[in-house]
């Protein structure tokens, strides 16, 4: 028997689950405490209170399949929908966050595609991912052919589709989104036991000086951009130009003299 973990919301409560929602939650509260409109969302991953910093008056926590443990009291107003199909007006979002959501999603084109229509102009998409290129997507991808020969367990949750962080780069630019922020972290290996992660501590940063690109998690921060839209200042209306040839100041002063005299 298989001593997999399954489920992601289990998984974060093991100590490597809890490391990097220790790093997240870093990095997103830094993001989005900056971040300013009216209206916030985040979905899924309850346990990561990620809209805590931010200061706008209206948020709300999407989730497909909050689990029963889940204690959302004092968090966001919840709320239960498809992801692929989000119940706002187009254009009507301030701020989007997306703490492993693609990746846990059946169709994370389409989660991608529906925050950008419910995104206003410039508004933000904050993005957390796991990074397959990385030691911990190693031995995820060894433990998967391990478990095709019969034997061993995997890493992390074996539902995920761990989307590459250039990879999303590139799906974010096809949407019209500029990127502001990428970063790499969580560089210690990947181990299961809370004793070894502070033992491998020192990894963290040997990892952002010397290997940046395979840290286990990414996070980015990027703008929907409109092309064609520009902000309009008054339409002034200029003096219509005299006909004729222009007269100097001179010859009225001259003119007014010589009247007086």
């Amino acid at each position: 028997m298989s001593d997999q973990i399954i489920d992601l919301h289990q998984w974060f409560q093991t100590p490597a689950g809890q490391y990097l929602l220790d790093w997240e939650r870093a990095h997103v509260d830094a993001a989005v405490a900056d971040i300013f409109g009216y209206h916030a969302l985040q979905l899924g991953v309850p346990e990561l209170d990620g809209l805590q910093a931010n200061r706008m008056p209206h948020q709300w926590l999407a989730t497909e399949h909050t689990p029963p443990s889940t204690d959302l009291a004092g968090r966001p107003q919840a709320l239960h929908t498809d992801f692929a199909a989000l119940p706002f007006p187009a254009s009507s979002l301030d701020l989007v966050l997306l703490p492993h959501t693609l990746e846990f999603s059946s169709d994370p084109h389409a989660t991608l595609r529906e925050v950008e229509r419910v995104l206003v102009p410039d508004g933000r998409v904050v993005i957390c991912g796991l990074n397959p290129t990385s030691l911990w997507g190693l031995r995820q991808s060894r433990g998967r052919l391990c478990q095709r020969l019969g034997f061993g367990s995997l890493f992390l949750p074996d539902s995920g589709d761990f989307i590459g962080y250039w990879r999303l780069r590139d799906w974010l630019r096809l949407l019209g989104f500029e990127v502001e922020v990428g970063q790499l972290g969580c560089y210690r290996p990947a181990v299961r036991s809370d004793k070894w992660l502070q033992r491998m501590e020192w990894m963290d940063g040997a990892g952002a000086r010397w290997w940046p690109i395979f840290g286990a998690a990414y996070f980015l921060v990027a703008v929907k951009r409109v092309r064609g839209m520009r902000l309009l200042g008054p339409a002034w209306k200029t003096a219509p130009a005299r006909a004729g040839k222009p007269v100097s100041i001179a010859n009225h002063v001259s003119d007014f003299e010589n009247g007086e005299k």
